[in-house]
């Protein structure tokens, strides 16, 4: 079930609010919780009931292994031993699924492809999430090996991983921020101030994806179909297209699942801090899907030693993290190139040789260059990245960069920019379509530069986030939310999925 659709706004989420109210008015609060687990499951299961079967085994297998760490006896001799077996059985059972389900296929065509073997591909059904919610219960796993976690009621830990508003694409919650909360009964009565910041919040994180995101996933969808047939200026256009698109629909269903958590009164973790406004590709990361960082800072990088064994082991457990995070997003050399990429520039802003003139830094640089030049670098950097993440293969990518430095110009523009056929500006094509058509094609050009313009002004204003949590909801605001939730309904005819539901 998408967020952006008719059966989630308009049927499912009245229905699990009115419900889980319900049940805590009457202080069945177990009640309650079983009916959200519920309602979470069948969220998740509209997709495809065969990926009822993959979470649900998940829950158990995971669910099971903690309790058998509560068997254990505490302070024995063989309780390390036996920790240690926990630790190794969870890692291989939740990595084991997540390597069947998304990385199996790519595995074995590497292994033909080298071996020039002919291993059968098994074509398997990537199921939605499976990313998310295996890394939640991974670290969940690995803390209860290590004795940082409690083993919890059955019904808080389901509770706990399949949550509808974050269990698709995020954000990565941990177990000890979600659990108390559903734990507290003070959280389970309606707060009516949490509730209006939860529906200002779904509402922008709406508009970003049904307004701005779809929108320029024209451009990026038609333009990445025509690798090929690019010309330098409409690659340029079509990277761009791909890199609002990417923000607004990611950071749109982070707003959006954030919103829902305050609808619930509870707090999910921020996802993104205005990413773009970056001026080093290191800030970036610290701005972008914050949470998958943390999860990789938390599980891989201190326990490979972060940077307590020197600089050099620090630089390379850094590499580690990227190589780790291109991996995650998908099972292609694309992928692993795109994080190998930002491997390399997050170690060189580590290294600090170059440093951004008024920014607060541990080590002195170098050589310093103004916050304006550092963000250039960084927004291009990471818009050339992309080549390798939005393509379909390395050939196309590197068919991008040629026609990046090819320096000619087709007339392709013009039909990257008419795929802004949009109904907002269908009364103005008609007309010109009649009085002049020769300029239907300009009208597209004007509104696709309009559209960037507005893109770049919202990246340096405040965040959905910021303008949801600081200030009262004023008469304005909530106007504003009121024209742009009619404006999406509207717009829900063209429906589509989210670009992370994929990873």
């Amino acid at each position: 079930m998408l967020f952006n659709s008719y059966i989630f706004i308009f049927i499912f989420l009245p229905l699990v609010l009115i419900g889980w109210y319900g049940f805590n008015h009457y202080k069945k609060h177990q009640l309650a919780d079983l009916f959200l687990a519920g309602m979470s499951l069948w969220f998740y299961g509209y997709f495809n009931v065969y990926y009822l079967a993959i979470i649900l085994v998940s829950i158990a297998l995971n669910y099971l292994l903690s309790y058998l760490l509560t068997k254990i006896p505490q302070n024995s001799v063989h309780q390390k031993i036996w920790n240690r077996a926990g630790l190794i059985a969870g890692l291989t059972l939740n990595l084991g699924i997540l390597f069947y389900f998304k990385y199996y296929d790519f595995f074995i065509e590497n292994v033909n492809a080298v071996f020039h073997a002919d291993f059968a591909l098994k074509h398997i059904l990537l199921p939605l999430g499976i990313s998310f919610f295996t890394f939640q219960q991974l670290s969940f796993i690995i803390d209860r090996c290590l004795g940082r976690a409690e083993h919890y009621p059955f019904l808080n830990y389901v509770t706990f991983v399949t949550f509808f508003p974050q269990l698709i694409a995020g954000p990565i919650v941990l177990y000890d921020e979600l659990i108390p909360q559903f734990q507290d009964i003070s959280k389970r009565k309606f707060n009516s101030a949490s509730f209006a910041r939860g529906i200002y919040l779904f509402v922008l994180g709406l508009a970003k994806k049904v307004l701005l995101a779809d929108t320029f996933g024209l451009m990026a969808n038609y333009g990445f179909a025509q690798t090929f047939s690019l010309d330098t200026i409409s690659t340029i256009v079509v990277v761009l297209s791909y890199t609002f698109e990417l923000y607004f629909d990611f950071s749109g269903y982070s707003d959006m699942a954030i919103g829902l958590g305050q609808m619930f009164n509870i707090k999910l973790p921020i996802n993104f801090n205005s990413p773009y406004r970056s001026c080093s590709i290191k800030e970036f990361w610290q701005r972008w899907h914050i949470t998958l960082s943390r999860f990789f800072i938390t599980y891989v990088y201190i326990p490979l030693g972060g940077s307590r064994k020197g600089k050099v082991r620090m630089l390379i457990n850094t590499f580690v993290i990227f190589l780790l995070s291109g991996l995650w997003h998908g099972a292609a050399w694309t992928y692993i190139i795109w994080g190998v990429i930002h491997g390399i520039l997050v170690v060189w802003d580590n290294l600090g040789i170059v440093g951004i003139k008024g920014r607060e830094e541990k080590r002195p640089s170098r050589f310093h260059i103004p916050a304006w030049l550092g963000w250039i670098f960084t927004f291009t950097l990471f818009n050339l990245s992309l080549f390798f993440f939005r393509s379909e293969s390395i050939l196309g990518a590197v068919q991008l960069f040629k026609n990046l430095f090819a320096a000619n110009w087709t007339g392709k523009l013009y039909e990257v920019a008419a795929q802004l056929d949009i109904s907002e500006i269908y009364v103005i094509r008609q007309a010109l379509d009649i009085i002049t058509p020769s300029l239907v094609s300009y009208v597209y050009l004007i509104f696709m530069v309009l559209l960037f313009a507005l893109a770049f002004f919202l990246i340096f204003r405040p965040n959905a986030y910021e303008r949801a949590e600081n200030g009262e909801l004023t008469s304005a605001k909530c106007w504003i939310a009121c024209i742009l939730f009619v404006w999406c309904v509207i717009s829900l005819s063209q429906v589509s999925t989210f670009l992370y539901f994929n990873f």
